[in-house]
């Protein structure tokens, strides 16, 4: 699985570096958040996909 953050959506909840700290680095300067690494370890899957549904945003997005 890929992940990919929408940096124009992202309003720097933290909401997904909390459910998937493994999967999503928060920006220094404004709480905007990136992926680690576009593609998605398999262990990680369930929480990113759990990040994603929590984005009051909808900034993330994943493809399979």
């Amino acid at each position: 699985m890929k992940v990919q953050v929408d940096q124009d959506r992202c309003q720097g909840h933290t909401l997904c570096a909390m459910i998937a700290p493994q999967s999503f680095e928060l920006s220094d300067i404004d709480g905007h958040s990136t992926p680690v690494a576009e593609q998605v370890p398999g262990d990680q899957t369930e929480q990113v996909r759990e990040a994603v549904h929590s984005c009051p945003e909808r900034a993330i997005s994943v493809a399979e």
